[in-house]
């Protein structure tokens, strides 16, 4: 497992926020991960970043330009940001360090349009998703 519990284990053709679910035991991930291979699911396992507090960034990538960003905020006890769960979005002003992640994540990805969502965590910007016009 990824560092261990707690885990995110995500459903990858998934939206909204649905088939994401914050596994706080490895007996509740192992649990979770049966049930989605049982539906032949497609997953995607993460570690679970508290320091974030239910917060990203999405910083929306064209060419070689951060465009624009936002920080998304999860509902209070909700740790997903998405805005369809009831989160809310600000502008941010992203640090040299999360643009530079942006742009590598996308042309990683051979992406020259991308949304990229990072974390910001104790040991500096973590990509968590990246999404394309299209992919959401």
């Amino acid at each position: 497992m990824v560092n261990g519990a707690p885990l995110v284990i995500k459903v990858l053709e998934g939206t909204q926020g649905i088939g994401v679910v914050l596994c706080e035991t490895a007996t509740a991930a192992e649990s979770v991960i049966e049930a989605f291979m049982g539906l032949k699911q497609d997953i995607m396992v993460q570690e679970y970043i508290k320091e974030a507090g239910g917060a990203d960034i999405r910083c929306f990538v064209v060419g070689d330009k951060v465009i624009a960003s936002m920080k998304r905020q999860a509902k209070p006890g909700e740790f997903r940001s998405n805005l369809h769960r009831g989160g809310s979005a600000s502008l941010i002003k992203i640090t040299p360090e999360e643009r530079m992640t942006a742009l590598r994540a996308a042309r990683v990805m051979g992406l020259s349009v991308a949304g990229v969502d990072i974390l910001r965590s104790n040991h500096g910007p973590l990509v968590m998703e990246v999404t394309w016009p299209g992919r959401h």
